[in-house]
């Protein structure tokens, strides 16, 4: 295992004193958040099958999810420390410059990508103001609130070195326009850092996760046509690509 950059050892002790970010933000002492890290998944997913639609899914991200979701993130990120740790070694080995972070969820990877020597400056971005809220609280508590920026709208005609996107993708109704988008947003040098999780569970517990074969068999014609991967080391889902800047036939 490659050692962990000497700025990002606050993840592995504290995942960037999230307990204590999430407690303050939500008005929860410690004994009621562990309760609700508990029931996290379950009440996303119950909300999910009950209010989700595919053709208001940013409505449903935007203004119905609440802090559900923050609760889902927060229980998945501390459980799963080193899977999340090599998510960030990736970011350390990847990240450069103005770093966009496309659906930031809780904070994690912004506030990593924003410790790295390499990285200038992140744009966090999220359809949920909430998730906003918290992670300018995050970035205060931490001292980083001239390195990250959380807009409450897109920041239009921007170009970045690197856009980072995990657990997105298959989130959103229209992947391959997403794809498009990222390619768009990127400087010529530019890399996409991303994951995706195209699977509504073994019993059900994603029901807001697409799942369609025709539109992930697109979506990897698109990856394949836009983008060349770059080898990586790390045994997690997520993968690093170079932006083509001179796009293949997208049908083969």
């Amino acid at each position: 295992m490659s050692p962990i950059p000497p700025a990002l050892r606050p993840f592995w002790e504290n995942a960037f004193d999230l307990e204590a970010h999430l407690g303050f933000f939500l008005g929860l002492d410690t004994a009621d958040l562990q309760e609700k890290l508990k029931a996290g998944q379950q009440q996303l997913a119950e909300l999910g099958r009950r209010d989700f639609r595919w053709d208001q899914a940013d409505q449903f991200y935007r203004d119905q999810v609440g802090s559900a979701y923050l609760l889902d993130l927060a229980a998945w990120h501390l459980s799963s420390t080193d899977y999340i740790g090599d998510t960030l070694r990736l970011l350390a080995d990847q990240a450069r410059g103005l770093v966009l972070d496309f659906g930031g969820g809780i904070g994690t990877h912004a506030i990593g990508a924003a410790l790295c020597p390499a990285v200038e400056q992140v744009i966090f971005w999220d359809l949920n103001p909430i998730h906003r809220q918290l992670m300018k609280l995050r970035a205060e508590q931490l001292g980083l609130t001239e390195r990250i920026r959380c807009p409450e709208v897109f920041p239009a005609g921007i170009r970045f070195d690197t856009v980072v996107c995990f657990d997105v993708v298959e989130h959103l109704p229209d992947p391959v326009g997403q794809l498009r988008q990222f390619h768009d947003w990127l400087k010529p040098e530019g890399k996409l850092v991303i994951n995706w999780y195209f699977f509504k569970g073994f019993q059900g517990e994603f029901p807001f996760h697409l799942d369609d074969p025709q539109v992930i068999e697109n979506f990897f014609r698109v990856l394949q046509s836009r983008f060349l991967e770059v080898f990586h080391p790390y045994l997690i889902t997520s993968r690093c690509y170079r932006k083509l800047n001179a796009p293949l036939r997208e049908d083969g």
